[in-house]
């Protein structure tokens, strides 16, 4: 086993976590409440891999021969977002949640962006990303004003017409931003949030979106395999989640079938090591928005490209399809949702039908691609390789 195809279905959380509750979260489950809304979806080849048979999946129709090794995570670090699960996957645990701004940011830090930006600051609260921009986007367009806004989770955001701030300034108030919230103030991710349209209702955010994360405060899988040179792949938003770090080649995304179409481009390259994917749309355009049709729609979408996957996968390959948190698009709020995620490993030399239970972290999976790469081994998380090689 040379190399792992490592695709992370954003969100796709299957079930709440026994301390849901704390996170206020009650009965989540985003992939079962999107299946009982919609017990017509059609997801034959996730199931053929095993989904439907994780324990706690009862909403889906098992098969009795699944391709695949399949399980379920619970989450150990303090938080339910895009980098308290990234980083938990490949080894570091947030045992102290990352800072939120509940009432917005304070004066002193609006102050100084606006003093170091030379733009005036509008929003400043808590928001939806779409109900922000019909709010403040027609203004934004005739001041030049920015739209900061944060939400449950560790981000400062920053929105902006395309057509009125270009691009380029937007990411430089994002880096300023960005050395602005350290230390005391340091929120997780920074989020550039371009925008198109005229009006609004008519507002829609575009695929320049760019996040400016911490740094990870310990070495995590992906730097274990770089520093034993081989590749790290990031496709998608992975090279933001990570600050870079422990990447070795990465390219940016437009959409989940861009980010299919850019995975499978790499696994017909002759590279060894990790193609890391993270396919967004699930929890951007779906989750948050609380569309579940379109929530569904997109699942049935990335199901339908397994084949091809598959197809391109070479007989030392090892893929491996988890999600890093939930976000039910049923339930209330526009936030994530405290849930296991659900886990499948496919490949060759993979064990058939084998019931890999429910794993204490998220770091086991990490742990795991580790072990199949033979490079040293993360400071957190127990690998399950021996269970699943033939």
């Amino acid at each position: 086993m040379k190399r792992v195809i490592w695709i992370v279905i954003d969100s796709v959380g299957i079930g709440a976590l026994p301390d849901s509750e704390k996170f206020g979260d009650t009965n989540v489950n985003t992939l079962g409440n999107i299946v009982k809304t919609y017990p017509d979806i059609k997801i034959p080849n996730l199931i053929n891999l095993g989904i439907g048979n994780i324990e706690g999946a009862d909403f889906l129709q098992g098969t009795k021969t699944p391709i695949g090794a399949f399980g379920k995570c619970g989450e150990l670090s303090q938080g339910k977002d895009t980098t308290t699960g990234h980083w938990e996957m490949t080894g570091v645990l947030v045992e102290t949640p990352f800072k939120t701004f509940e009432n917005g940011f304070p004066k002193e830090i609006i102050d100084e962006f606006e003093s170091k930006t030379g733009r005036k600051v509008v929003a400043n609260k808590p928001a939806s990303g779409t109900a922000i921009l019909d709010e403040y986007g027609e203004h934004q367009m005739k001041t030049g004003d920015v739209i900061v806004y944060t939400s449950a989770d560790s981000v400062f955001q920053i929105a902006a017409h395309e057509e009125i701030i270009p691009l380029e300034e937007l990411y430089k108030m994002c880096e300023i931003a960005r050395e602005i919230m350290m230390g005391d103030n340091a929120v997780a991710r920074i989020i550039a949030r371009p925008y198109i349209g005229e009006k609004k209702g008519c507002f829609t955010r575009t695929s320049n979106r760019r996040d400016y994360s911490l740094d990870p405060f310990e070495p995590t899988v992906l730097d274990n395999i770089k520093e034993s040179n081989l590749d790290v792949i990031g496709v998608g938003k992975i090279e933001d989640i990570f600050n870079g770090q422990g990447i070795t080649e990465a390219i940016h995304t437009h959409d989940n079938m861009d980010g299919v179409d850019q995975t499978i481009n790499y696994m017909k390259k002759d590279n060894k090591g990790l193609i890391f994917t993270n396919l967004v749309d699930f929890d951007s355009k779906y989750g948050h928005r609380r569309d579940t049709l379109g929530y569904k729609k997109a699942l049935e979408e990335f199901d339908l490209r397994i084949p091809e996957i598959i197809d391109s996968m070479k007989d030392e390959d090892i893929l491996i399809i988890n999600a890093d948190h939930g976000n039910d698009p049923t339930y209330k709020g526009t936030d994530h949702t405290r849930e296991y995620i659900p886990v499948i490993v496919y490949g060759k030399d993979v064990k058939e039908g084998l019931n890999l239970g429910i794993r204490d972290s998220f770091a086991d999976i990490g742990a795991t691609v580790a072990d199949i790469l033979n490079v040293k081994m993360p400071k957190h998380g127990k690998s399950f390789k021996t269970e699943i090689v033939k």
